[in-house]
């Protein structure tokens, strides 16, 4: 009986699917340097916007993703560490790009906020049912544009309104699509290791 119980109570809110994962200091390290990478990775998945200097990429789901799953801290982490070695170099930045003078890069910057309040949310729960998804990926495409916009409008001389028109608006169906995939993939993932559980 015992046995049984342990699992159910490490699927208790205050648990990321990253906590499921035996513990330790090793743990911590692979998970951020995979989360690292795998935003790197999802970041070459990237098709130009005509009249936009930023692509469509999947770098912004790769970001709330590795935030909700491994929580604030780790999540916060990964994204550091992917920003940094962007910064000095690493060609893993959309389109095999790297440093810090492109005017994309506020959106790096705005993914590494949103990994960090997803992260958060995702203790509290926040990635467990369809519609906290829904909501939790949202906010975090939210902050992402909150702070790549105004740095894309600044990076290039464009007037606000400008930089929404071509660094916002040709994304929000993209966004939408990658919200209805994780609406998908976390909560499933959770209600299977509950079953296993």
């Amino acid at each position: 009986m015992s046995t049984a119980a342990a699992p159910v109570r490490s699927l208790r809110a205050g648990t990321v699917l990253a906590d499921l994962l035996p513990a330790g200091r090793a743990r911590d390290i692979a998970l951020v340097a995979g989360g690292a990478v795998l935003t790197g990775i999802a970041a070459q998945i990237a098709v130009p916007v005509p009249g936009s200097p930023v692509p469509v990429s999947g770098q912004t789901f790769a970001a709330l993703l590795v935030g909700t799953s491994l929580g604030a801290r780790r999540g916060f982490l990964a994204l550091a560490v992917y920003a940094l070695a962007g910064m000095a170099g690493v060609p893993w930045f959309a389109q095999a790009t790297s440093g810090y003078g492109m005017p994309s890069f506020g959106y790096i910057l705005g993914m590494l906020l949103a990994a960090t309040v997803v992260g958060f949310l995702a203790r509290r729960g926040a990635d467990r049912s369809v519609l906290r998804t829904a909501g939790t990926m949202a906010l975090g495409s939210l902050i992402i544009y909150a702070v790549g916009v105004p740095y894309l409008a600044l990076a290039t001389g464009m007037t606000l309104s400008q930089a929404v028109a071509a660094g916002l608006t040709p994304f929000l169906i993209g966004d939408a699509l990658k919200a209805a995939l994780a609406m998908g993939v976390l909560p499933t993932a959770w209600k299977l290791l509950g079953r296993k559980g």
